[in-house]
C-alpha cells in the first residue's frame, strides 16, 4: 500500500546518488510566493475567502517523514482547530505531533504504507475531532466540492478542510497526498493547497476542476476514489 507517495531513497550504508531538493510547479498551479499567487492571496483576502487561512498557517507543519502527509496534515489541522490532546507532548506539554497520532494505526506502519482516507478520519475521531467524509461520485459532485470549500473558506467559526488527492493526475510527481486547504479565490475558481511535502512544493493554488480530478482517482490500496474531509471542533455543523 502507497497512499502518500513521496519519493523515498532505499536504505542503504552508502550516500544515494542521487538526492532532491523542491520540484517545479506545473505552469497552471502558480506558487504562493509568485507573483501571481500573491496577487490571488490578495484578492481572495478581499473577496472574504482566506478566512481558514491564518489559524492553518500559524499551526503549519511539514511532514517528518515521507509517508507523513496524513499525519503531517493532521497536525495542522487538529492544532489550527484548538483541540487540547489530552495527552503529554513533552514536558508539561499537550500539543498534537505525529508520534502522538497512532491510535488507529502503528507509526511504524504508518511510515512504510502511509494512511487511507477512512484512516484518517479514525484519527481525527479519535484525537476529538467532528468529521465529514466525501468522495467524488454522483452524490458528490463538482459543484458539491466547490460549496464545501466556500463554506469552510468564508466561515469565522474554525474549520478545516483536507484533500486527498493524485499527484499525478495534477502533472506533479508522486501520487497520492494529504494536505489542507488554505482558502479561495473565486474569480479563478481556485484553492490554495498548503503542501505539507515543503521539502517537494510550496504552497500553491490549483483550479477546483484540476483538484476535484486529481480527488477521482482511485486509491490503489482500497479501490475507492480519494476525497476530502471536513474536521470541526465542537458538535456543530459541517458540509454535508
Amino acid at each position: 500500500m502507497a497512499i502518500c507517495n513521496e519519493t523515498r531513497p532505499a536504505l542503504s550504508a552508502q550516500p544515494p546518488d542521487r538526492t532532491f531538493y523542491m520540484r517545479p510547479l506545473p505552469s497552471e498551479q502558480p506558487a504562493l510566493d509568485s507573483e501571481t499567487g500573491r496577487r490571488l492571496f490578495a484578492e481572495a483576502l478581499i473577496d472574504g475567502g482566506m478566512a481558514s487561512y491564518f489559524k492553518i498557517a500559524q499551526q503549519f507543519h511539514t511532514q517528518s517523514e515521507p509517508a507523513y502527509c496524513s499525519l503531517g496534515t493532521l497536525v495542522c489541522a487538529l492544532n489550527a482547530l484548538g483541540i487540547d490532546p489530552a495527552r503529554q507532548w513533552k514536558g508539561p506539554w499537550r500539543w498534537f505531533s505525529e508520534e502522538l497520532l497512532d491510535c488507529c494505526k502503528p507509526l511504524e506502519e504508518i511510515r512504510l504504507v502511509g494512511l487511507s482516507l477512512d484512516e484518517v478520519a479514525c484519527l481525527a475521531r479519535c484525537s476529538g475531532a467532528q468529521v465529514a467524509l466525501h468522495r467524488p461520485g454522483s452524490e458528490y459532485g463538482v459543484e458539491r466540492f466547490r460549496e464545501h470549500v466556500i463554506e469552510i473558506a468564508t466561515r469565522n467559526e474554525p474549520a478545516v478542510l483536507i484533500v486527498n488527492y493524485s499527484r499525478r493526475t495534477l502533472g506533479q510527481t508522486g501520487d497520492g497526498h494529504f494536505s489542507p486547504i488554505g482558502g479561495y479565490h473565486a474569480a479563478s475558481d481556485s484553492v490554495l493547497v498548503l503542501d505539507t511535502a515543503r521539502f517537494k512544493y510550496p504552497p500553491h493554488w490549483v483550479p477546483v476542476e484540476s483538484l476535484f480530478a486529481a480527488m477521482q482517482a482511485l486509491d490503489d490500496a482500497t479501490g475507492l476514489p480519494r476525497g476530502w474531509i471536513a474536521l470541526h471542533s465542537r458538535a456543530t455543523s459541517l458540509p454535508n
